[in-house]
């Protein structure tokens, strides 16, 4: 579990007002000071600014799984303000990490390995061996993990992969999400018609 945010960068930038080193480095202990272990920040960007005797505060957090979380306080005090929008922040990603766990329930299902079989042409017309037949020149072994779709597209996102295979725990069957020339996910079940 991750407890803090390590080298995040983090912007700090002022509108009608130079931001000054203490409000800089308060504001960057604040930002390092959220812990959550998702989502995982990858930018933060606060910005300062100061109407009459309005000091606002807003941040703009880039996190992992295209989630970007934005929140804006206004008060008397600049260190109030900072303050105020920190909470917010804070709230928002405990709604994401809520949001995240209540979609994935615990395992109940043990990890599966498929097994391989190789199919032979016997009986089919001789034309098809005159043919250059495809042959099998690697195999590889993919653990099975009983999962839900949604948790399944949140594996796949965050992998970078082209396709995953999985158990699915309602129908437990195995399926496979890939991911399209498009950007898309594609979803295969099997049906055994």
């Amino acid at each position: 579990m991750q407890v803090a945010n390590v080298n995040t960068p983090i912007r700090v930038t002022g509108r009608h007002l130079s931001v000054t080193e203490p409000i800089k480095d308060y504001a960057i202990k604040k930002i390092e000071g959220l812990h959550l272990d998702f989502p995982r920040i990858i930018e933060a960007h606060i910005i300062l600014d100061i109407e009459k005797y309005r000091h606002s505060a807003e941040i703009v957090m880039h996190c992992a799984n295209h989630i970007t979380i934005e929140a804006s306080e206004e008060t008397d005090d600049m260190y109030a303000s900072i303050d105020a929008v920190i909470d917010k922040i804070a709230r928002q990603m405990r709604k994401y990490k809520t949001r995240f766990q209540r979609h994935h329930r615990p395992r109940q299902l043990s990890i599966r390995d498929l097994e391989e079989q190789v199919l032979s042409l016997e009986g089919f017309d001789d034309d098809l061996e005159e043919q250059r037949e495809p042959e099998v020149i690697q195999t590889e072994r993919y653990p099975v993990k009983p999962m839900i779709v949604d948790e399944a597209v949140l594996q796949i996102e965050m992998r970078h992969k082209q396709f995953l295979v999985f158990l699915n725990a309602k129908s437990e069957k195995v399926n496979i999400l890939y991911r399209r020339k498009n950007g898309h996910l594609g979803l295969i079940e099997p049906s055994f018609e």
